[in-house]
Order: structure tokens, then C-alpha cells, then sequence
């Protein structure tokens, strides 16, 4: 039988990933030990830059779609401008 969750700690204390006001998400750390965890995964880290590179914009806007979605389907985090969702957002500059 499968294991549930994503195999690596995930508290802010564990450096796995950053703290609400440090923009959420995940660290470089808690990818490195994800992609350990699961084998074969393709999970990279925001795309954080002003300039991206055509394929990470395309991850960028990827990523600001989906989130917007969960705006949606969460109007209190969407609400809150400490949320973790608009944190994380924030981030990827969506």
C-alpha cells in the first residue's frame, strides 16, 4: 500500500519550508528532500525572478492559475493578506 503525504517533514522548523512571512512555499532544502523522498519527481522551487526564462515564465504563469483557482475555492485565505496562499503568491510575483 502507498504511502500518504509527501515523505518529508512539513513544519517551517524543519527548513523544509519558509515561514508565512518569509513568502511561504518551499526551500531549496524541502525540495532537495522531497525529490529524495519521491523518486523520479520534477519539483523545482518558485520562480521568483524579474526576468524569467521563457519556460519558467511558463511555469509562472502555470502556477498563478492554479493558485488563482484556490483563491477562489478559499475566500478566507484569499481574504487575509497573511495567508499562506497570498504569501506564496506574492512570492511568484502573481
Amino acid at each position: 500500500m502507498a504511502s500518504k503525504g509527501m515523505g518529508i517533514k512539513t513544519s517551517v522548523k524543519s527548513g523544509n519550508f519558509r515561514a508565512t512571512k518569509a513568502g511561504a512555499g518551499m526551500t531549496k532544502k524541502g525540495v532537495a528532500a522531497f525529490r529524495n523522498a519521491n523518486p523520479g519527481s520534477k519539483l523545482k522551487t518558485a520562480v521568483t525572478t524579474k526576468t524569467p526564462s521563457p519556460a519558467q515564465a511558463k511555469r509562472r504563469a502555470s502556477y498563478c492559475a492554479r493558485s488563482e483557482g484556490q483563491m477562489k475555492d478559499f475566500p478566507e485565505a484569499a481574504k487575509d493578506p497573511n495567508s499562506r496562499l497570498r504569501q506564496a503568491r506574492k512570492r511568484w510575483r502573481c
